[in-house]
């Protein structure tokens, strides 16, 4: 299986082009903006979304100036949507660094966010892309659409999996099918083809949550156990609801509750980690998890098979593979 490194390789020139473009778009005559952008462009992440808009642009032609302003428009979205969750969360880290927020304290991290949407909206206009700028803003959208169900859900904790689904699809999924439509868009005008490449990325997506659902019960190596970071922080993922869907009222009242009110107790952590294994939920989890991987890579198949393509697929694996 191909690894991200090489995936990488074909594109690496078109990468450090995108770096150029992302860096100027951020640029700020106001010191501590600049100070703050400047502290962003440092932590680039594994750049997963660029690469799936310029392969995706690849699929039907030719990466051009309109392709680089469409990752940076997804990328400026993707990192001012991080910036506001962090402040959402408390949250003092990201990507092992120190958050905005930590930094800057609340106040200033809302605006450095504020100033990254605004960046990527006149980064279209400017440029009348209004079609690529739709699809972004429609991610957007459903992403905070996302978070706020499941905040509300959060409160009874009564999640099902239609529900689960439904989320993850806003919260998740929304961006990376974005980066497939983008990418299209950039190179055809044919709607039904930029249509096919949105699902096939929000296939990927909701594959992609999965995985990081099936985390949260894999073996630490430092500790010896799982982190069981989302039942602390009383997220309702896949192995838990498929647990929740075999008990009765009662017993399912008593995981709710640590959920609720015990989620920082390790013990009892750890027994409902053991529950959710022994329930089969990790097995049904990722039986989910590469039905929609399949599920998206059999729309991609439907193309040509060129080299474009056969990166897709390389990421879309890579996406329910990795190790973190």
């Amino acid at each position: 299986m191909a690894t991200l490194s090489n995936i990488k390789k074909p594109l690496s020139e078109e990468l450090k082009t995108f770096q150029k473009v992302f860096r100027k778009s951020v640029k700020s005559k106001v010191p501590l903006l600049d100070v703050i952008m400047r502290y962003i462009l440092k932590s680039k992440g594994k750049q997963l979304r660029p690469l799936f808009v310029f392969y995706s642009a690849d699929l039907f032609g030719e990466i051009n100036e309109s392709t680089y302003r469409a990752a940076t428009l997804i990328e400026l979205m993707h990192t001012a949507t991080l910036v506001h969750d962090d402040v959402v969360d408390d949250s003092f880290q990201r990507r092992g660094r120190f958050s905005i927020n930590y930094l800057w304290k609340n106040k200033i991290a809302v605006l450095a966010g504020d100033y990254l949407l605004s960046k990527g909206m006149l980064l279209a206009l400017e440029n009348k892309e209004y079609n690529v700028l739709e699809i972004v803003s429609r991610a957007v959208s459903d992403m905070s659409e996302g978070e706020l169900l499941q905040l509300e859900k959060a409160r009874k904790l009564d999640i099902s999996e239609g529900i689960y689904y439904e989320i993850i699809q806003k919260k998740t999924a929304s961006l990376l099918a974005s980066c497939f439509a983008t990418g299209a868009a950039t190179v055809t005008k044919d709607v039904a083809e930029i249509e096919r490449m949105r699902q096939i990325g929000e296939y990927a997506g909701i594959a992609f949550q999965i995985k990081d659902d099936l985390f949260d019960f894999e073996i630490n190596n430092k500790t010896g156990k799982p982190s069981g970071i989302d039942i602390k922080e009383k997220k309702m993922t896949l192995p838990l609801i498929y647990l929740l869907s075999k008990l009765s009222m009662l017993e399912k009242r008593k995981i709710i509750n640590i959920v609720k009110r015990h989620n920082t107790d390790e013990k009892k952590v750890g027994w409902l980690i053991k529950r959710v294994v022994e329930s089969g939920g990790i097995e049904y989890a990722n039986g989910k998890m590469l039905e929609y991987k399949n599920k998206s890579l059999n729309l991609l198949k439907e193309f040509p098979d060129n080299q474009a393509r056969q990166a897709l697929i390389s990421l879309i694996e890579y996406l329910t593979t990795r190790k973190k």
